[in-house]
């Protein structure tokens, strides 16, 4: 069943690949560089989880983890994504390094980093996000792997974008009080795969 779950996908992100996926409007920040498009995009269900910490002078949520389930416009599940240690790190990125995963049901993972230059949130791009949700991202790729057996729906995956985001802002409760306290906050997210555009070459 597995092995059939990864040959759908597989033949439904070569679809994607010929048939591009048309993200929304994006503040300018969010734009991915000319060369690449989207090909997959996959709809997120699932939580923004924190702890309260010690932070400068003060205290706040942290980020430990998204968990999310994502699935295609036919509600199939295709991806799960999380954080986790880069294992396949590309030049310049440390082996090991915590950053934001996709794995898809092929096996296949890509790991991309975030900047805060490439962030929109309600309050800097009201028009775009919506008050109470987290940020819109555009996430640079900084590894990725096959799956055991070649599979490599996301092996060329140059760019991720979170948009059209609901939900998911850590709470304002964190105090000397509570320290320690987790947080796990529902949200839902689209999620835009690109890849090299071969039509650009």
């Amino acid at each position: 069943m597995a092995a059939l779950l990864g040959l759908g996908l597989t033949a439904a992100a070569q679809a994607g690949h010929a048939n591009t996926v048309t993200p929304p409007s994006v503040p300018d920040q969010l734009n991915v560089l000319p060369g690449n498009k989207a090909f997959l995009v996959g709809h997120a269900t699932g939580t923004q989880n924190y702890v309260c910490l010690p932070k400068g002078a003060g205290f706040a949520y942290v980020l430990f983890t998204p968990e999310a389930t994502l699935v295609d416009d036919h509600g199939k599940q295709i991806i799960t994504h999380y954080f986790s240690p880069n294992l396949a790190p590309d030049p310049g990125e440390i082996a090991g390094t915590i950053r934001a995963t996709w794995q898809t049901s092929d096996t296949s993972i890509v790991w991309a980093k975030g900047s805060a230059t490439a962030t929109a949130t309600h309050e800097t791009d009201p028009g775009f996000v919506a008050e109470g949700a987290v940020a819109w991202l555009t996430l640079a790729r900084v590894g990725a792997q096959d799956g055991p057996r070649g599979e490599d729906t996301l092996s060329d995956v140059t760019f991720v974008q979170r948009l059209n985001t609901h939900g998911g802002l850590a709470p304002g409760d964190c105090t000397s009080a509570n320290v320690g306290k987790v947080a796990f906050m529902p949200y839902t997210a689209d999620y835009f795969f690109y890849a090299p555009d071969d039509d650009a070459n």
